[in-house]
């Protein structure tokens, strides 16, 4: 029988099974741990240098684009203010901000990224692309509210004829359509508790209604945790997380695994009857925390 190897979460056996003879189903768990853990720190640490350089080449161009005050005379070789003057407005080290444009792997705090956006003039949008590029979360940022969502919003799932529905910052449900209340049975339809991850892990319909239950619930986790890295302060993520720990052993387990994937559609069955969907999630442009989730069903 398949283990998880002690500290790593590898999904391998004993190790005594050539890869030939082992099960497809076991085959498909060493590709998804690959996926999770070695395909994706190699892709974190290219993101990373790519960022670094964006991030630099970003500075250098508004730098450029800045004004001459008054006070400053003579021919210039570069156009806009010199790493200096920026350094010295900003009260930051000149090395440091060099080495920020050069792309190098340097510590950039919040309270320094504010003063350079200060500095450079930015415009919202270009400000938190700065932090966006630097990893970093604005100080001066507004606290995302998604408790009161315009009536356009709400109205987007029962606009589509397939199951559709919409998910906040925290997975909870916040409307869905009669398509997705049926084919949700346990979550959305009924009183029962709208939070998606308390579905998956704390309703015994969860187990019933989705099919691979153990393998989607692996992955849901690890998206879940890529969404919570975008906003590790907030009290009602952690309180989430910390019920799902004390409630189930399952999420317990997964969380520690601290596997980390990007949202993405793909397939989705469930049973009974068994029906297959191709799922979509999209982003709500006005409203970026929430996303709405269509179903398409696929025929056999």
């Amino acid at each position: 029988m398949a283990g998880v190897e002690a500290g790593r979460g590898v999904p391998f056996s004993a190790g005594s099974i050539p890869l030939g003879r082992r099960s497809q189903h076991h085959r498909s768990e060493i590709l998804n741990w690959y996926k999770s853990y070695i395909y994706l720190s190699i892709i974190v640490t290219m993101t990373t240098i790519d960022s670094r350089r964006a991030l630099g080449a970003f500075l250098r161009a508004h730098r450029e684009r800045q004004p001459l005050t008054p006070s400053v005379s003579g021919r210039r070789r570069t156009p806009g203010l010199r790493r200096e003057e920026v350094a010295e407005a900003c009260g930051l080290s000149l090395t440091w901000i060099t080495w920020l444009e050069q792309g190098r792997d340097v510590s950039a705090s919040p309270v320094a990224l504010a003063r350079l956006a200060e500095t450079l003039h930015l415009a919202p949008a270009e400000r938190a692309y700065l932090f966006e590029l630097a990893g970093k979360r604005d100080p001066a940022a507004p606290a995302p509210n998604v408790d009161d969502l315009p009536a356009e919003v709400l109205a987007l799932p029962s606009r589509m004829t397939i199951p559709a529905y919409l998910l906040d910052r925290t997975w909870m449900a916040r409307a869905w359509n009669p398509a997705a209340g049926h084919l949700f049975a346990g979550w959305l339809d009924g009183g029962h508790e709208r939070n998606l991850m308390r579905f998956i892990f704390l309703s015994p319909a969860a187990k019933r209604l989705i099919a691979d239950w153990e393998q989607r619930a692996r992955r849901v986790v690890a998206e879940f945790r890529a969404d919570f890295s975008l906003r590790l302060r907030d009290p009602f993520m952690q309180e989430l997380i910390d019920d799902l720990t004390a409630q189930s052993p399952v999420f317990r387990r997964l969380w520690q695994e601290q596997a980390v994937l990007g949202r993405e559609g793909g397939e989705r069955r469930f049973n009974y009857p068994q029906r297959r969907f191709y799922q979509s999630a999209l982003i709500i442009a006005s409203h970026p925390d929430i996303k709405l989730v269509c179903l398409t069903p696929v025929e056999d």
